[in-house]
């Protein structure tokens, strides 16, 4: 047993003794689940009143008097129907569903840690005695449907997080606090890059404009760096007709991520006046662009000689997400994913792999991600009839990720059954400077649009063949990258992909105004983003709105520096001010911008 499965045990054993605090506070209370997760557990109880922030050093001071009383975690294995009876007999309703819908061996396990008594497979410790007491410490608490499902009742669930000792524990703190101050959606407010109103709508991003330049920034180094990597650009409709839909499969197998379709048969005015249309025209916001980038390819039939294909598009797409899961940029309804669709033969599938795992270091390297894990998510191969294609074209897929993968010194993690049910896949999740990962690039196989929409080449031969489809995306999505720059730099950005680059600090808003617009328009004629700031404010109190901005270069304007044509340079973070000629800092930034990207 290595040192995470150890932790993990001794995670779920602290789920139980935090159930067991729970009894003693509310000896009603009825249990739901209490796994061991992420830095810690969680257990869901139905209570008798709120928890209120001020419960949980309450819990947390009987959790410690429980450890402290050595309790062992007592395995006893039974008859199923004397757990039901044992449950029923104890008031346990939700214990009684799970035995009476999920459980269908005839014997099963239940712990006891003093009053409290769980269904549970274990394992766990042998006494609570050996937890340190200092090593974990209850969070939040939050809602949590019954089986995740908004029908069922709302429970309490009391998040905590635990780990070897004490030492540990500070450093997550730490981490955490350090965390609170990245949040992306707190430095979007601050700095005025993005917000999200609830009066536009839940889960739709608005961009400010300090944002949509650094969109646009981002943006368009995308664009030019698929122009240099052999991509063509493509654009399509947000949204596609039913039929559509149905052809690619997502009516049937993606409806659950999809919104109800929209009748386009009449105006929003006939419908507000209850009329009907005369012929039915249903569309869909599309989830995902794959579909159109297929019917552009089957406008004709293609040769052999055409292909490899590499169509790219940011395009939005539209996803149903429940408004309590929503948050900030990583988890929204409309997303613009930096979509791209390789139609290719088997003879070009592994040099096109390579290609793409090449632009992905690439990118990452770019915005200054160079640590990341790759995950190579395979099919059950116990459950091959839910996955789309032949065992021929699987094998050949698996394998030719793998072998790409190894050639390619990929540190991968192979997983069975996380393919997607079209085909397998290589998921890229990047590690920011605090160590968190986030799902940012993918590259998928994809049997079941060249199946479904019958798409061909004609061979050497003067056959017609079926393509290999390959889907990838570098980002993932616009809004979760960006959410991720955000975190990752705390709104501090390189230069060359600041929104704002430099910011213009008269002295005095009258004297050096014109001085100032001088040296703003040699800056912005070489595409330099540059913002004067010409409020009466004193210089002090400019240099710290322009901090708080996160600036990377402020250019102090006064006398002296009209005198000898020169800028007063200060650089972000630093207290220094260094003279330089106005060209020379110009070239200076220049070369900076060059050299980052």
């Amino acid at each position: 047993m290595n040192e995470q499965e150890k932790l993990e045990i001794k995670r779920h054993s602290l789920a139980h003794i935090l159930a067991t605090a729970v009894l003693e506070m509310f000896p009603e209370a009825k249990f739901g689940v209490g796994p061991a997760i992420e830095n810690g557990f969680y257990y869901d109880f139905d209570l008798p009143r709120t928890l209120i922030p001020e419960d949980l050093p309450l819990l947390e001071k009987k959790m410690k008097e429980i450890i402290k009383q050595n309790l062992p975690f007592e395995k006893e294995v039974i008859k199923r129907e004397k757990a039901l009876e044992l449950f029923e007999k104890a008031g346990q309703p939700y214990k009684v569903e799970i035995l009476s819908q999920e459980a269908n061996e005839e014997e099963v396990t239940v712990y006891r840690t003093g009053s409290f008594v769980d269904l549970c497979r274990g394992p766990h410790l042998d006494s609570t005695g050996e937890i340190d007491f200092t090593s974990f410490k209850l969070t939040k608490i939050a809602g949590a449907y019954w089986r995740g499902d908004e029908k069922n009742k709302m429970l309490q669930r009391v998040y905590a997080v635990a780990f070897e000792n004490k030492a540990q524990l500070k450093e997550y703190e730490a981490k955490m606090i350090e965390a609170e101050k990245r949040d992306h959606r707190k430095l979007g407010k601050e700095l005025e890059l993005f917000l999200i109103d609830p009066n536009v709508g839940q889960g739709l991003v608005m961009w400010q404009p300090k944002g949509a330049m650094l969109w646009r920034i981002i943006e368009d180094y995308w664009y030019r760096e698929h122009l240099k990597n052999g991509y063509q650009l493509v654009r399509t409709p947000h949204i596609g007709s039913r039929k559509l839909w149905e052809t690619s499969g997502h009516w049937n197998f993606y409806n659950e991520s999809m919104y109800p379709p929209l009748e386009v048969g009449l105006s929003l005015e006939a419908s507000q006046k209850g009329e009907k249309a005369k012929e039915k025209e249903e569309y869909l916001l599309k989830p995902m662009n794959c579909p159109f980038h297929v019917s552009i390819y089957n406008t004709r039939q293609r040769s052999y000689r055409e292909l490899p294909l590499r169509w790219a598009e940011c395009g939005t797409v539209y996803r149903y997400e429940k408004s309590g899961e929503l948050s900030g940029l990583t988890r929204v309804r409309g997303f613009t994913q930096d979509d791209a669709h390789i139609i290719c033969t088997k003879d070009q599938v592994e040099e096109e792999l390579k290609k793409v795992i090449k632009f992905i270091r690439h990118i990452f390297k770019s915005f200054g991600f160079e640590d990341y894990q790759v995950y190579l998510s395979l099919r059950d191969p116990k459950d091959k009839k839910h996955y789309a294609g032949s065992d021929e074209g699987w094998e050949f897929a698996q394998g030719v990720l793998e072998k790409v993968a190894k050639e390619e010194g990929l540190n991968y993690i192979a997983e069975e059954g996380e393919a997607a049910f079209y085909g397998p896949k290589l998921d890229y999740k990047v590690k920011d400077c605090m160590g968190r990962e986030w799902q940012c690039s993918t590259l998928q196989f994809d049997f079941n649009l060249p199946e479904r929409f019958d798409m061909t080449y004609i061979n050497e031969k003067g056959e017609k063949e079926r393509p290999y489809m390959l889907h990838r995306a570098l980002f993932g999505s616009f809004e979760r990258f960006m959410g991720v720059l955000i975190e990752n730099y705390a709104g501090a950005f390189p230069v060359w992909f600041a929104p704002v680059q430099v910011k213009l600090l008269p002295v005095s808003s009258e004297k050096h105004l014109e001085y100032t617009q001088k040296i703003f328009d040699m800056l912005a004629d070489e595409d330099i983003r540059v913002e004067i700031d010409d409020s009466n404010e004193s210089i002090g109190k400019k240099i710290r709105e322009a901090e708080k901005e996160k600036i990377p270069y402020m250019l102090v304007l006064g006398d002296k520096e009209i005198e000898d044509g020169a800028v007063a340079v200060r650089s972000k973070g630093s207290r220094d001010i260094v003279a330089m000629k106005a060209e020379e800092f110009l070239q200076k930034i220049k070369e900076e911008i060059k050299e980052k990207k």
